[in-house]
């Protein structure tokens, strides 16, 4: 099979879905390997680096696009790459389609195959998006913490406060990979953690990891609203794989925090779980409502690309080389997870989520 990486051309992305070391796995499974001038190097990768594996290295992307059958990715097309799909490839990247339906309907319309590794399920985990997950809630606390301070319009607290100076408080809202990242940075920080979810069982066994230093709460909006006149910063962190984000937190409710707060929206991918939410960059990462300081980059792994793009790629890999060794349904017979990656086919829809998100017809994929 032809194997292609492009470089990634979101604002501020400097990811790259396949690193050098792992062009060789697909070389020595028989495959050709192409690869897009200049797409490593925002993560540290030459051209020489990857020609040194057995990669050959186009001078555009159109190149690459219209020369390969699989194409590994970091983040979504954008519009400027629709052109290149066709009805004989296949993609493997983050999608994110329930807050995207330009590029949903581009994708059926084409009859491409698209599989999205965040609908990757494992017997209930995220795998691809697991790394991504754990980065992202690390780089929400660094960012509010920042946020936090006078020159960048916050209150002017530390997160750790001092002795006989009170911590700042944070409520994460999701208890997932991403939410128990930022409880684990927030406390390392010294803050005051509250964490939230509706599933009880995960907060008894997040309790009884981080012991008593965390306070924790069952999730629903009166609890969200007792507790945001105290809060100083608030993560959003839940996650509905493949849907869009529920709305938690409403504009109006913004009012009950102190000015000079922050809020960071992980979710922003999946449209965000707070109302007042809009998807920033790494460029320009905020805006202010209600006095409140909004984060919410859309690609927050993508401002450390050394450390996210080594994560993505030896999680994405086992299921790259199954989709080049066997084609897709040889591949779905050797690991049926594959299936619910699976976004798009042959122009049908074949998630439940995004077709309800837009209300388009689902088909299964079998």
């Amino acid at each position: 099979m032809f194997v292609g990486c492009v470089k990634e051309i979101k604002n501020q992305e400097y990811r790259v879905g396949l690193i050098p070391a792992h062009v060789k796995s697909f070389i020595d499974h028989g495959h050709s390997v192409y690869v897009e001038k200049d797409a490593g190097l925002g993560s540290g990768f030459t051209n020489e680096d990857y020609e040194h594996y057995g990669a050959v290295v186009f001078a555009t992307a159109e190149e690459v696009w219209s020369k390969v059958d699989l194409v590994i990715k970091v983040k979504e097309p954008l519009e400027s790459e629709y052109c290149y799909f066709r009805e004989d490839l296949i993609l493997f990247t983050y999608l994110h389609l329930a807050a995207d339906e330009a590029l949903t309907k581009a994708l059926l319309e084409s009859k491409m195959t698209a599989l999205a590794y965040e609908t990757l399920d494992v017997n209930g985990s995220l795998p691809l998006l697991k790394p991504m997950s754990e980065i992202a809630g690390r780089l929400s606390i660094q960012e509010a913490a920042k946020y936090l301070e006078k020159p960048f319009g916050g209150k002017g607290l530390l997160l750790s406060g001092l002795p006989g100076v009170m911590k700042a408080k944070v409520m994460i809202i999701g208890a997932g990979v991403a939410g128990k990242n930022a409880a684990k940075i927030a406390l390392g920080m010294g803050a005051d953690v509250y964490l939230l979810d509706k599933n009880i069982n995960r907060l008894e066994q997040l309790e009884s990891e981080f012991g008593f230093q965390i306070k924790t709460r069952y999730s629903t909006h009166a609890t969200i609203l007792e507790l945001l006149p105290t809060m100083d910063v608030v993560v959003g962190a839940v996650l509905v794989p493949g849907a869009k984000a529920p709305k938690l937190i409403m504009r109006e409710d913004l009012k009950k925090m102190q000015p000079g707060g922050v809020i960071v929206d992980i979710a922003v991918d999946q449209g965000g779980c707070f109302e007042t939410t809009h998807p920033t960059t790494h460029l320009d990462p905020t805006f202010v409502v209600e006095g409140i300081i909004h984060y919410c980059v859309a690609n927050m792994p993508g401002s450390v690309p050394m450390t996210s793009t080594l994560g993505l790629s030896n999680a994405t890999l086992e299921y790259s080389l199954l989709l080049a060794n066997y084609g897709l349904k040889g591949a779905i017979i050797k690991n049926k997870n594959l299936l619910s990656a699976i976004n798009t086919y042959q122009g049908r829809l074949t998630n439940a989520a995004v077709a309800e998100a837009f209300n388009l017809k689902f088909e299964a994929f079998i």
